[in-house]
């Protein structure tokens, strides 16, 4: 099996490369970004390299819904991991993505973060 692809958003440096070598222990190759539009070009220039997209979403340059809506609108299939301090509801997405959306509060231990990964990685592609 192809090694996956995950596109990490997160602007504490420190929490970055944590996520980062977490990440990488499980087997997976990371492009790691510190700002959504920095992310977003690279997404937006080759959006099927990405597995999961893994995002903060108090980031400051564009904010991490936001970002996560264009990303939707490029790759309707996308799976989503969303990390954060603040709650989220995922019942508040459109019915159509719910599914490939999953919520991590922060903080949490690297256990609910490879839980959270395999869960979305194990959900059928949606046909785009």
């Amino acid at each position: 099996m192809a090694r996956k692809n995950i596109l990490l958003v997160e602007d504490e440096l420190p929490l970055l490369h944590l996520v980062e070598k977490y990440l990488r222990r499980l087997g997976f190759d990371v492009e790691t970004f510190s700002t959504s539009s920095d992310a977003l070009r690279s997404f937006e220039a080759a959006p099927s390299n990405y597995d999961l997209v893994v995002a903060d979403l108090g980031l400051p340059d564009i904010p991490g819904d936001a970002l996560l809506a264009r990303m939707f609108e490029t790759r309707p299939d996308l799976m989503v991991l969303i990390c954060s301090g603040s709650p989220f509801f995922i019942e508040k997405l459109p019915a159509a993505i719910r599914r490939q959306v999953v919520f991590l509060q922060k903080p949490f231990v690297p256990k609910m973060l490879s839980e959270a990964v395999e869960r979305l990685l194990a959900q059928p592609k949606n046909d785009a």
